[in-house]
């Protein structure tokens, strides 16, 4: 039966995806996989709100106030996640959601108004275009709520799902999800380590192949985890493989009869389902980072080129040619690139960088090579790699791929990190994990890093960096 859980980088067979291409759900309807057609319909049904209600009011506010209401409003309700992609479309349970973001955006206009001495009439008008607003938009989004439901019942507008739990709890979840079309999920078969003796009862076929291929087979755009005779490392490998697809990812939580709803948790019927979070890559704000990296090391390589020069000088005298190193690392979804580094350490007959964890107490490593490892100059270089596109300025930090065979086989989820680019500094760095130090615990830190990944948890780790170099370079 499958295994979910994949060999280690280089010595696993490659599944049918390939590194660096999303799966799409559906090949016909590319969009659709980005883009949720009621979440555009919500935005577009407020938008039309704002509009009308500008046009209704007795009184027009200026232009500027207009704007100003216009960009609060949609602002309040996107925070609200008012048009997130969702199973279930009841107009019901949103309403309290809703009326929050009204009452958000009604209030933050008017201390606004207050603030910037707008005259009664003007403030008014302001107000009663925000609830004008709100008046308009529910009956509406009532509809667009029907419409969904509507034609995923009679349109088959659903995303094709794999239940990961060829359990009881995976079965019924699977018959659910086929006698109620209208939470959007088609169930196309399951996949278990270690299913149990009997199938008889299951709705849909039992797969006896990888993941990833049955994903790419049967262009599945939705997993959900459900509960597995297996042990849970396989199932956290499910996700992690289905991420890597670019597929929604929702998991049945231990205790799901106690479970209450939250801002995460989806709903099929009577089970609730834990929608995790997209893999970093595919998010709009990860264009955002790449942006800054290059930004960040075509400037910085302007601005310290005069040190890596006096350095690179420091190291020709000391140790003669070359100056610069190149090793083979390992990168995002295990493709290997060259790594850029100032020489540390002095040349010998014999080249065992690819196998030598640590030159620590090295005696080949001179005093300009003890100072440039102790300041981390000699890391510089990488900036260019961040420019070329090999890494990033922060993620896992890259490794030799006989290191990265060896760690995947002995250390659990390692790896899963390679889920990203790598990086010049990263969160197991600035908790202290740098040269001889516990592979295991780096890697519980890269793969946090990565389920947590934000821009501000980037900026976090720079300013974190600074202060550790700063820190070392004046003891």
């Amino acid at each position: 039966m499958l295994a979910t859980r994949p060999a280690p980088p280089h010595t696993r067979r490659r599944p049918t995806w390939m590194p660096g291409v999303r799966l799409k759900p559906d090949p016909g309807h590319e969009w659709l996989s980005r883009v949720n057609a009621v979440a555009v319909l919500l935005l577009a049904v407020d938008v039309g709100a704002l509009a009308a209600a500008l046009a209704a009011v007795p009184t027009t506010p200026p232009a500027g106030w207009a704007v100003a209401v216009s960009v609060t409003v949609l602002g309040a309700r996107a925070c609200a996640r008012l048009y997130r992609r969702r199973l279930w479309l009841s107009w019901l349970h949103d309403l309290p959601r809703s009326a929050g973001a009204t009452l958000v955006a009604f209030a933050l206009l008017t201390g606004i108004a207050l603030v910037a001495g707008l005259d009664e009439q003007t403030t008014r008008s302001v107000q009663w275009t925000v609830v004008a607003a709100a008046a308009l938009s529910e009956p509406v989004r009532l509809a667009v709520f029907a419409f969904g439901r509507w034609c995923r019942r009679r349109l088959g507008r659903c995303d094709r799902t794999i239940v990961v739990g060829a359990g009881k709890v995976g079965a019924d979840l699977a018959a659910t999800m086929a006698r109620h079309p209208e939470y959007g999920l088609a169930p196309v078969g399951f996949v278990d380590a270690e299913p149990s003796p009997d199938h008889a009862d299951l709705p849909v076929e039992l797969l006896a192949e990888d993941l990833s291929e049955a994903i790419a087979r049967l262009r599945v755009g939705t997993v959900v985890l459900a509960f597995s005779h297996a042990l849970e490392s396989p199932v956290v490998d499910a996700a992690i493989t289905a991420h890597r697809l670019g597929c929604t990812v929702l998991v049945v939580p231990r205790m799901y009869e106690l479970y209450q709803d939250g801002p995460d948790i989806e709903r099929v019927c009577s089970y609730p389902l834990i929608r995790l979070s997209t893999a970093p890559t595919t998010r709009p704000s990860w264009w955002v980072k790449r942006a800054l990296d290059v930004l960040a090391a075509a400037s910085a390589l302007v601005v310290l080129a005069p040190l890596i020069g006096l350095c690179a000088l420091a190291v020709l005298v000391e140790s003669g040619r070359p100056v610069i190193f190149r090793q083979v690392r390992v990168g995002m979804d295990d493709r290997t690139f060259q790594l850029y580094k100032l020489r540390s350490v002095r040349q010998g007959e014999v080249d065992d960088s690819q196998s030598t964890w640590s030159v620590d107490g090295d005696a080949r490593v001179g005093p300009v090579g003890r100072f440039l490892r102790r300041t981390s100059i000699d890391e510089l270089p990488q900036l260019w790699n961040i420019l070329r596109g090999d890494m990033s300025v922060v993620g896992p930090r890259p490794e030799r791929p006989g290191f990265v065979r060896q760690f995947s086989s002995i250390h659990e989820l390692y790896w899963a990190r390679h889920r990203v680019p790598t990086g010049l500094t990263g969160l197991a760095q600035v908790h202290g994990l740098r040269g001889d130090t516990s592979i295991a615990e780096r890697s519980r830190y890269d793969n946090y890093y990565i389920a947590n990944w934000s821009l501000w948890l980037d900026l976090k780790i720079v300013v974190m960096t600074v202060g550790e170099l700063l820190f070392r370079w004046g003891r």
